[in-house]
């Protein structure tokens, strides 16, 4: 979160504050919570305007489903800002192409996999 302020606004309860927050994505790495290398994504995907209109028209219509879920149901901060998470993640992951690093067949993911676990290769 960069910055957050409160604000009053017409259609809310005198005793009730608007609260704005700006929040800034660090779109280059994201740390997945099942796999801890990191995935990172090709951020010259926002040159192409139509790919980026897209993905912004993608990611809007998620939260005013997740807007119309909140007004529905009684839930708790911390599974609001999961579902910010994953909404945002997925678009991410649906629109814009990542960057391989993992080479030669999927090898890194094995060995990660296999020291995980705690297996040698030998």
């Amino acid at each position: 979160m960069e910055d957050v302020r409160t604000k009053r606004g017409a259609d809310i309860a005198p005793d009730h504050h608007l609260l704005v927050a700006k929040m800034k994505l660090k779109l280059k790495k994201y740390w997945t919570t099942w796999w801890t290398i990191s995935q990172k994504f090709n951020t010259a995907f926002l040159r192409d305007t139509d790919k980026l209109n897209k993905s912004e028209i993608a990611l809007s219509n998620k939260f005013q489903a997740f807007h119309d879920l909140l007004s529905r149901e009684e839930t708790t901060m911390e599974s609001n800002w999961n579902e910010i998470k994953e909404a945002t993640a997925s678009n991410i992951r649906r629109f814009w192409a990542t960057r391989n690093t993992i080479t030669r067949n999927g090898s890194l993911l094995i060995h990660w996999m296999r020291f995980k676990k705690g297996e040698t290769s030998r």
